[in-house]
């Protein structure tokens, strides 16, 4: 973790602080390693403390190599003001997002330093993730794609949503997962429709289009795979509108590189979709950075202004929502390599239809 305190503290100079107090539970591990659900991080320009209670004192002492530990008696803000203090911060840099009102007015009873927001100078730096972290995804990853392939055989007529959400969070667990990365999607029938249609009672029938979009949350790291299957024989516009799908999925994903842009991307995907008559329906962004977060602040988008680096992690997730009819997605996490790409959820992208 040296190397990424490092990072934050020669970032320190650019937003004109000379101390970063990290709150966010995400910037914390990122930091420190830290899994625990209480402490901060105090980074100044060459030291860095984490203050926590009696509760953490343990966990942190084994988790934590690069920061000394400090145990609070009872008053975080108190204790934080005095490290401030001790290591001689004039203007420290706070995640304001990320408190609440309450602990930023204890911070400013106790604080003599001036505190300025600096919310994404770590948000920043995350974005590029290095070796361990993409090492960490890939397994994450394959529990996804592991979770695919087991729920194929669940699958059937006369089970529920909410079954399927179940064993799906189960299946995960078992394979390691601390648990699934987000509200497991499981969208069946008309329900297809609904982007984010989270797992309902409704009964599986047959000849429904069925969505699941789930992840495996793994030592701190999300995966988000995304699928849609049959129940039975499809329609041929369904099938029609999965060709479509997956077509604009491959060619967006083929053209992932360094140096291309994160709206060109998003370009790609829609203008297929578009063309092919479904535009309308299509109504959300192409994808989204991932990491220690399901969604991080790389948009691929109309409105992104960024440039795929090196390191960077997205998801590609083209979709079509007809109301009252249905929809389809698919998804995939993509590593950007140095010459391009890699695609790390590896499960089947075609068109899977259930017997019954």
């Amino acid at each position: 973790m040296t190397l990424r305190i490092n990072k934050i503290q020669n970032q320190l100079k650019n937003y004109e602080i000379n101390g970063l107090l990290i709150t966010k539970k995400e910037n914390r591990q990122y930091a420190t390693g830290f899994t625990g659900s209480a402490g901060v991080v105090l980074i100044s320009a060459d030291n860095a403390v984490f203050i926590t209670d009696f509760r953490y004192v343990d966990q942190a002492k084994s988790q934590i190599k690069d920061a000394e530990i400090i145990m609070h008696k009872g008053n975080l803000e108190k204790e934080v003001a005095n490290q401030v203090s001790k290591l001689n911060i004039q203007k420290l840099g706070i995640e304001e997002n990320n408190m609440t009102l309450q602990q930023y007015k204890n911070l400013q009873k106790y604080m003599k330093a001036e505190m300025v927001q600096v919310c994404e100078i770590i948000e920043d730096i995350r974005i590029i993730k290095d070796t361990p972290e993409i090492e960490t995804m890939k397994i994450a990853a394959t529990i996804a794609d592991e979770a695919f392939q087991h729920i194929l055989s669940f699958l059937k007529p006369g089970i529920s949503e909410t079954e399927v959400r179940d064993e799906l969070e189960f299946f995960m667990r078992k394979k390691g997962a601390t648990s699934s990365s987000f509200q497991i999607i499981v969208a069946s029938g008309v329900r297809s429709s609904l982007p984010h249609g989270v797992a309902s009672n409704k009964i599986i029938e047959r000849g429904d289009m069925i969505t699941l979009d789930f992840g495996a949350l793994y030592n701190g790291y999300c995966s988000d795979l995304t699928r849609t299957v049959a129940i039975g024989e499809p329609s041929e516009e369904f099938k029609k509108i999965y060709n479509v799908v997956l077509e604009a999925l491959k060619r967006g994903t083929e053209a992932i590189k360094p140096g291309e842009t994160a709206k060109s991307i998003d370009d790609i995907t829609r203008d297929y979709i578009t063309e092919h008559g479904y535009g309308q329906y299509f109504g959300h962004s192409t994808g989204h950075g991932l990491g220690l977060e399901i969604h991080e602040p790389l948009r691929l988008s109309q409105e992104s202004k960024a440039t795929l680096e090196e390191g960077m992690v997205v998801t590609i997730e083209p979709g079509i929502y007809i109301p009252n009819w249905g929809g389809c997605r698919i998804e995939d996490d993509i590593v950007i390599t140095k010459d391009g790409y890699e695609v790390i959820t590896k499960a089947n992208r075609e068109l899977i239809v259930i017997p019954c």
